[in-house]
C-alpha cells in the first residue's frame, strides 16, 4: 500500500507490503465537517460565546486590550481568525488601542516574514504587534505561586491591559493533554524561569502529563490558575482536520469554552490502540516538524501504539535543524541513560530551557529503536545522538524489517500530531 505522509511544505512516500500493514490510524474529522465555510464557523462562536458575554459587549468602555495569539512554530489560521476577532472588538470600542501579542513562550522570534505569512500585509502594516521575549527579565512582572508552588510572571503588557483576549487552536498535547486555551498565557507569554518549572522533570513525569487527559494534571492546573490569576477574559479557539481548515470554533470563558473544545477534539482524534512490531508516523509537516525539539509530540503517539521493543519511525523535515541549544545539548551527552539521570537531577525550579523534550526522547529511546527520516538535516548529527536515520520511508522501513523481522507488522499514523491513542479497557494502566 502506497501513502503519502505529511513532509515540510509537502509529502513523501512511503510503501508498505500488504501482508505486514496492520492498521492505518487517523483522526475522525471528516466526520465532524459541518459544511460551512471556515469564516462562518468563527462568526457564529462569536455571536454565541461560552460562558462569557459577547466580546463586543466585553471591550466596550476598554483602553488597552491585548490579543494574544500564536507564533511561527503553529498552524494557527490567523489570515482567518484575527480580522474576526478585531472586528468583533472594534464592534464594541471603535477607537480601542489593541496591541497583538505574539506568544512564543520559548521559542525564538518571530520574523516579519513568518508574521506576513501568518496574518497578512494588512494586519502586519496596520496593527501593533509586539513578539514576546521570554528571556528579558525586564519586560516580566510577578503575579503570584500557581498551585504547584511555581511562581508565576508574565509580560508586564498583560498586567497593563483593561482586557486580554486570546486565538489559538486545539489539537492533542503530548503532556498539556491538550493545546489551546490557558496555554496562551503559559507558557506563551511567561517567563523563561516560569515555563522551565511548569515543564520540570517531575511535572513531566507525572502520569496524568500525557495526551488527552487534563483532569489531575499538574501542568494543565498551573496553566488553567494562570489564565485566570493574569485575567484572560475571551478566547477564540478552533479545531482543525488534516487539511488545516477550521472545522469547529469556540469562544468565550478561557476555562468553560477550552473545555468545550476539548471535548469535541477528543471525540475527533480519539483512535484505538493497535500494538504493532512497527510504526510509522510523522509531526504533521511544517511548521511542526521544522526542527527536533518539536517532534516527541508526534513520535508519542507512536510510542502509544508499539509492541515492547518496536520500532518508532518518524518522518521530519528538521529545516530549522536541532532546535534548541541546551535541548541540543542534553541529546548529545552520550546515550538515553545519561541523558535522563542528568534532567532528574534538576530540581524543579532550576529547570532549564528545553529539557522537557531531551526528558521524553530519553524515556522513548530507552525503550525503542527511533528512526528519524528526513531530507534536510546531516543523518551522521542525528545518529551521533543515538537515533537511526534515512532519507526516505521506504529506507527506514527496509531497517526496521532488519530490526524485527520480515513478517513484522506495521501501523501507520500518517500524522502523530493529530490523534489521541486510547488504551483498550482491559489493558492496565
Amino acid at each position: 500500500m502506497e501513502f503519502q505522509l505529511p513532509y515540510y511544505k509537502g509529502t513523501l512516500p512511503l510503501h508498505v507490503p500488504d501482508g505486514n500493514l496492520k492498521h492505518v490510524l487517523v483522526n475522525h474529522a471528516d466526520r465532524f465537517r459541518s459544511g460551512r465555510g471556515e469564516a462562518d464557523l468563527v462568526r457564529d462562536a462569536l455571536k454565541a460565546p461560552i460562558g462569557t458575554p459577547p466580546l463586543s459587549e466585553l471591550a466596550k468602555g476598554k483602553r488597552r486590550i491585548l490579543v494574544i495569539t500564536s507564533d511561527h512554530t503553529r498552524n494557527m489560521p490567523s489570515g482567518v481568525t484575527m480580522p474576526l476577532l478585531l472586528e468583533e472588538i472594534r464592534r464594541g470600542q471603535p477607537d480601542a488601542g489593541i496591541t497583538i501579542l505574539i506568544g512564543t513562550g520559548l521559542h525564538r522570534p518571530t520574523t516579519r516574514d513568518e508574521m506576513l505569512e501568518r496574518f497578512g500585509p494588512e494586519i502586519v502594516e496596520r496593527e501593533t504587534i509586539v513578539v514576546h521575549d521570554a528571556f528579558r527579565a525586564e519586560d516580566m512582572r510577578y503575579v503570584c505561586r500557581l498551585p504547584s508552588g511555581a511562581e508565576l510572571s508574565v509580560n508586564r503588557l498583560a498586567l497593563e491591559s483593561d482586557l486580554i483576549v486570546a486565538e489559538g487552536f486545539i489539537e492533542p498535547h503530548f503532556f498539556a493533554g491538550f493545546s489551546g486555551g490557558r496555554k496562551s498565557i503559559l507558557p506563551a507569554i511567561c517567563s523563561k524561569e516560569t515555563v522551565n518549572e511548569n515543564h520540570s522533570a517531575r511535572a513531566i513525569s507525572h502520569p496524568n502529563a500525557v495526551t488527552g487527559v487534563l483532569e489531575g494534571n499538574p501542568i494543565h492546573e498551573d496553566m488553567a490558575c494562570a489564565a485566570r490569576r493574569v485575567g484572560l477574559a475571551f478566547i477564540l479557539n478552533v479545531a482543525m482536520d488534516a487539511e488545516k481548515r477550521i472545522v469547529a470554533a469556540f469562544a468565550g470563558d478561557c476555562i468553560q469554552a477550552h473545555a468545550r473544545g476539548c471535548a469535541f477534539v477528543s471525540d475527533m482524534c480519539g483512535v484505538d490502540r493497535v500494538q504493532s512490531d512497527i510504526v510509522i508516523t510523522t509531526n504533521g509537516g511544517y511548521p511542526l516538524d521544522q526542527n527536533l525539539y518539536q517532534t516527541p509530540k508526534g513520535v508519542s503517539a507512536a510510542a502509544a501504539c508499539a509492541a515492547e521493543g518496536g520500532v518508532l519511525i518518524l518522518g521530519a523535515s528538521l529545516c530549522d535543524g536541532i532546535g534548541g541549544t541546551n535541548f541540543e545539548k542534553l541529546m548529545r551527552l552520550g546515550s538515553p541513560q545519561a541523558i535522563k539521570k542528568t534532567i532528574e537531577a534538576i530540581p524543579p525550579r532550576e529547570s532549564i530551557p528545553e529539557q522537557w523534550c531531551a526528558q521524553i526522547y530519553a524515556e522513548l529511546m530507552l525503550r525503542h529503536p527511533i528512526i528519524i527520516v528526513t531530507r534536510h538535516m546531516d543523518l551522521r548529527e542525528l545518529e551521533h545522538m543515538g537515533f537511526l536515520a534515512a532519507r526516505s520511508f521506504d529506507e527506514a522501513l527496509s531497517t526496521a524489517f532488519r530490526l524485527r523481522g520480515g513478517s513484522a507488522s506495521v501501523t501507520v499514523i500518517p500524522d502523530g500530531v493529530s490523534v489521541i491513542v486510547r488504551k483498550q479497557e482491559e489493558e492496565p494502566a
